[in-house]
């Protein structure tokens, strides 16, 4: 039997455009984290945001923005943002009730959905195990 793809395990597009959107919602109200949004394009953002996890997760999208190392160089994001940034998403996926087997806030192993932004290993993974 042919497993099915961690983009149909979660639900496929509107699944994800749901979390992409609850996780944009989320970072938009904290006060910690929203001024790194304040020049932001946010429809872009979040199509950028869904095309990136749909592609990473196996989906039909086709990701051509720059990595997340890449996007984030020079930002002086702290630790305490980027952890409020990652409390969101995990957040907005258990909203989405993304099973817990696709969060993994101990992995070392991430796909490019969380690129390295940090060396702590303890920020929150979406995988494919």
């Amino acid at each position: 039997m042919e497993q099915r793809s961690l983009f149909e395990r979660l639900g496929g597009s509107e699944a994800i455009s749901a979390v992409v959107d609850d996780f944009v919602a989320r970072c938009a109200a904290d006060s910690r984290i929203n001024g790194k949004f304040a020049r932001t394009d946010i429809p872009r953002l979040k199509k950028m945001l869904v095309d990136q996890v749909t592609a990473a997760t196996g989906g039909p999208a086709n990701y051509t923005g720059r990595d997340m190392k890449t996007v984030h160089a020079g930002m002086g994001v702290t630790g305490a943002q980027f952890d409020a940034l990652a409390s969101h998403l995990v957040a907005a996926l258990e909203a989405a009730q993304v099973k817990a087997g696709h969060v993994n806030p101990q992995t070392q192993e991430t796909n490019q959905t969380t690129a390295s932004r940090s060396p702590r290993s303890n920020r929150p993974a979406v995988t494919q195990r």
